[in-house]
């Protein structure tokens, strides 16, 4: 019997190894956010949510320059976190000007609130469905993060997000709201021959054909769309000095840094937070600054 009790627990052993790990009440309770994940079982790809205890290190006082977008989704987030109508966000605009970072942001604003959060790749949004149910019945507050959301044509994860922002009774809830970040204000590709289908009345006015229609339907389930710009040269200039500072620099360093940093975004053919980001890690860590805190992500202001 002994014996056979061991062949048992090895085999349960290795039939857990193929099944999704199940969320404890500590899991809940102490984690901050959520990454969806998928791993091969018996069953074919099975979903499960992963717990994530550590907050992202990225507050709003260190995002510059986009004061606008700040106050309007802090606004939204807040009313969601205080049980209030809000919208579902897309936030769209310029390579790394802020846009996740921001998102990231909310969350430690709001953590204590109840606020939590789900990050979604593009490839799972098939399983939205399945994440509002597993998180309906809960008394935090979800948002359901997909970060550098496109699509091309054809791909199923569009409907999928479609019907979970508004036509599908299953997948709204009300403690679930979806922030998206995208460098495309329609989340598809827009093609020349798409302006074929606009027809013309007899009293001159242009109305899109379905073609038009249909890429500018996801994005118009989004009740609140946030755009994002370049920061200007004396901006991008302003960015690096709070990032300078973070690393320990003086003024005076900050000074002798701004022929490099303009250097170092000319070079890059780009100036936003992210680029500056980066040149004041580069060129502190060159001058040999201490290194405070380290912040987490791609863009950073």
């Amino acid at each position: 019997m002994s014996d056979l009790a061991a062949r048992l627990d090895n085999f349960l052993a290795r039939l857990e190894q193929w099944l999704p790990p199940q969320l404890s009440d500590a899991d809940w309770q102490e984690a901050v956010a959520f990454r969806w994940r998928k791993r091969q079982s018996l069953f074919g790809n099975i979903g499960y949510l992963q717990p994530v205890r550590q907050l992202p290190p990225i507050h709003l006082d260190d995002l510059k320059n986009i004061e606008r977008q700040k106050d309007a989704i802090v606004g939204n987030t807040r009313q969601f976190v205080n049980r209030l109508p809000a919208n579902n966000v897309l936030l769209t605009g310029a390579r790394g000007t802020g846009k996740s970072s921001l998102i990231k942001a909310c969350l430690n604003a709001f953590v204590q609130d109840g606020l939590r959060l789900v990050e979604v790749d593009k490839d799972d949004l098939g399983d939205l469905g399945d994440i509002v149910e597993l998180v309906s019945q809960r008394p935090e507050r979800f948002v359901i993060f997909c970060d550098d959301l496109s699509f091309e044509e054809g791909e199923s994860g569009y409907k999928s997000l479609k019907s979970a922002l508004d036509g599908s009774v299953a997948a709204q809830s009300d403690n679930v709201l979806i922030y998206a970040t995208s460098n495309r204000r329609h989340l598809l590709p827009e093609y020349m021959k798409d302006n074929e289908s606009y027809r013309h009345t007899d009293d001159g006015e242009i109305h899109p054909g379905e073609v038009v229609e249909e890429k500018i339907s996801l994005s118009e389930r989004f009740g609140l769309w946030l755009s994002f710009y370049p920061p200007k040269q004396d901006e991008y200039l302003a960015i690096v000095g709070h990032w300078l500072r973070h690393f320990g620099c003086t003024d005076a360093d900050i000074a002798a840094a701004r022929g490099d940093a303009l250097v170092w975004a000319l070079e890059r053919g780009s100036r936003s937070g992210r680029v500056a980001w980066q040149f004041a890690r580069d060129w502190g860590g060159k001058h040999g600054k201490p290194y405070i805190a380290d912040v987490a992500g791609d863009a950073k202001a």
